[in-house]
């Protein structure tokens, strides 16, 4: 049954459906394989309407719902322009501007994609006109992309949440830190580059303009502060925190701002529905097709076969991050997860391991390998976005995935990177 469902899957993915069609007909066959017909069909569908049951997905819809609304207000503008005042004058000031500014709304969207391109479309152009390749522009904007994978409100959690039934809350705030520690050493791999490449300096912005920039920002500025603080002063839930952030993103943008009107409102609801739907097609499948898996036993024999069950907790964590960063290198992240996590977690459970630090550690990885080649899907949304070729694209990806698999590795060897702030919030 294994090679048949792969088989399945892997020719209707090179005949270029989307990737819910190869999920929802592979679970169809292993349903009809488990049961020797369509007869217990309707059990399928039970699988799969209690994928999107859990109460802790309406949260998905609601970042992106506020991120769309961001990006095409004027939030997201103001906080890159406030943090271009502060440190575009720096060597290498404008690529670590574009660094942070991932991270800055990376902790208001949660999405690899919005943030290529909320913070592409505008820093791409002044890096190109300052003097950067652009092979370093394009892998620099994938790639701190990834942050927003990390930093909360992070959509590929929230799904590693459900999935597993570990707290949302305390893995939002394990992914700060090394969501923090990405930043600083891409901030450092920017500023070399510029001194190696000799590219100049920005002008030094006067403190009337900073002064100005920062009361620009100061808004947008009160998302994280809503979403980290709500959560980790206990005042509000995952959920709760991203129901506020909606209704604030439309108090800033209809009110404060007036950068858009109703009819546009309606406009990025429609569009949010759309990508909503997606996903939660994406979770019914995924999670009707990890039951035919597990109930066939598949994890036992394909974990059996590498002998997991002999490993100590650490090439544990090894084996999952090479399974997890492999898989999203040619799989929707979304797909990888609700797939791979039901595998791997009773081998998780029974050496020990932290889920938090296993959650935060899987989200890494999925958001590298969302920014590696061959088939990463930030890769696609950059050359959507720019209008550049796929080689071009790619061309200076590899120090930032050094990087970011030199960062996944200290979290397996030093753990309390993620988890020092979760054990100052919840314990």
């Amino acid at each position: 049954m294994t090679l048949k469902i792969s088989t399945i899957m892997i020719v209707l993915l090179l005949f270029g459906f989307p990737m819910m069609i190869p999920l929802i007909l592979g679970a169809t066959y292993g349903f009809y394989g488990l049961f020797g017909g369509f007869d217990r069909m309707d059990f399928m569908v039970q699988q799969m309407l209690a994928g999107i049951r859990p109460a802790s997905l309406i949260a998905v819809p609601m970042f992106i719902l506020a991120a769309d609304i961001m990006t095409r207000g004027q939030s997201a503008d103001r906080l890159i322009d406030m943090v271009m005042k502060f440190i575009g004058h720096i060597k290498g000031g404008l690529a670590v501007s574009t660094a942070t500014a991932c991270t800055l709304f990376g902790a208001v969207s949660g999405s690899t994609q919005a943030t290529v391109v909320a913070v592409g479309s505008p820093l791409r152009p002044r890096m190109l006109k300052a003097g950067y390749n652009d092979s370093f522009v394009l892998a620099l904007i994938i790639n701190a992309s990834d942050i927003a994978f990390l930093i909360p409100p992070s959509i590929g959690m929230i799904i590693y949440g459900v999935v597993s039934k570990t707290s949302i809350a305390e893995l939002f705030i394990a992914g700060i830190g090394p969501g923090l520690l990405l930043l600083v050493l891409f901030s450092a791999y920017c500023i070399v580059y510029a001194i190696v490449k000799g590219v100049p300096t920005e002008p030094k912005a006067p403190w009337s303009e900073r002064v100005a920039a920062v009361r620009a920002a100061i808004w947008p500025l009160f998302f994280p502060v809503i979403i980290v603080g709500g959560i980790y002063g206990g005042f509000v839930s995952p959920t709760e925190a991203a129901a506020i952030c909606v209704a604030y993103a439309l108090f800033l943008e209809l009110v404060i701002f007036r950068s858009l009107s109703l009819s546009d409102i309606y406009k990025i609801s429609k569009s949010t529905g759309l990508i909503t739907a997606v996903v939660f097609i994406l979770v019914a499948a995924g999670t009707a097709f990890s039951w035919v898996i597990s109930f066939a036993q598949i994890p036992q024999q394909i974990l059996g076969a590498i002998g997991i069950d002999e490993m100590g907790p650490k090439m544990v964590l090894a084996v999952i991050s090479i399974a997890f960063f492999v898989g999203c290198m040619f799989v929707d992240p979304i797909v990888v997860i609700l797939v791979l996590v039901p595998i791997f977690a009773p081998v998780v459970d029974s050496v020990g391991l932290d889920k938090v630090l296993v959650g935060t550690i899987i989200t890494l990885q999925v958001a590298i390998g969302s920014a590696t080649p061959p088939f990463g899907c930030d890769i696609f949304t950059a050359i959507a976005i720019f209008k550049r070729p796929y080689m071009d694209v790619i061309r200076g990806i590899p120090p930032f995935t050094l990087i970011l698999l030199g960062v996944s590795a200290a979290l397996i060897f030093f753990p309390q990177i993620a988890l020092f702030l979760p054990s100052l919030a919840f314990d």
